[in-house]
């Protein structure tokens, strides 16, 4: 029996001793993308920082490809996972061009994934619209050939069309067998992508099901849980 991708058992995570995110079950295989989603506050972006190294485990496990998955960023990023974090993860001083050279995969393929981005080679990217920064960042993450891509709201503050353009070139990375756990605030536009779906509120997850079945749920998931006011103590997005 193949190992699932990504294997999340009774996942707790916080800081300063305090759990933000409660004892999480969750799965990637390969080649799907799953969409988590939840209000302000929820821990999503805790549990991101969590599966990247970044914040440590209070309690659970994570395994990658039925091995363990431990350590800082960069050993993770040896076994294949890649992390696209909140904000523009660009070197603002520095060219477009350059910016993808400081991926682990070349230019050519980054090129290949956003050829939009060829035109803008010699502009710094700090003159770059926000969308084409998303673009170079994602381009960079998905050129390095990952077998689990982390994305912590890629849409943030992005027009609508932009953000289809970049959730479609998640989509054809899956083809490749990349597995995608995604961050979105945009309920509707994850789940047009996501073949399954997690609700986190509070720092628990409340429901999850295919994005079919989120989607056919979409109207009573946002009432109920995505606009729901969440206290301070989440501290998270």
């Amino acid at each position: 029996m193949t190992a699932r991708l990504l294997d999340v058992a009774g996942l707790s995570a916080g800081y300063g001793g305090v759990p933000v995110v409660h004892e999480l079950n969750l799965r990637v295989e390969a080649g799907e993308i799953v969409a988590l989603l939840g209000p302000n506050g929820a821990g999503k972006t805790t549990t991101m920082l969590a599966l990247s190294g970044v914040v440590p485990l209070m309690g659970g496990e994570v395994r990658l490809a039925g091995a363990p998955l431990r350590g800082p960023l960069h050993r993770r990023v040896k076994r294949g996972l890649s992390l696209v974090p909140e904000g523009r993860s660009v070197f603002m001083r520095l060219s477009t061009a350059t910016n993808l050279d400081l991926g682990r995969g070349t230019r050519a393929e980054a090129l290949a994934i956003f050829p939009e981005l060829e035109r803008l080679l010699d502009r710094r990217a700090g003159l770059l619209s926000g969308g084409e920064q998303q673009m170079v960042v994602l381009a960079r993450a998905l050129a390095a050939d990952p077998r689990l891509l982390l994305v912590d709201e890629l849409s943030f503050g992005l027009a609508p069309l932009i953000v289809r353009r970049l959730l479609d070139v998640l989509r054809v990375g899956t083809q490749r067998g990349v597995g995608v756990l995604l961050v979105e605030q945009h309920a509707r536009q994850a789940l047009r992508v996501a073949d399954r779906g997690y609700v986190l509120r509070r720092g628990r997850i409340v429901t999850e099901g295919t994005g079919a079945q989120l989607v056919a749920r979409i109207d009573e998931i946002e009432r109920t849980y995505l606009h729901a006011h969440v206290g301070p103590e989440s501290g998270d997005g």
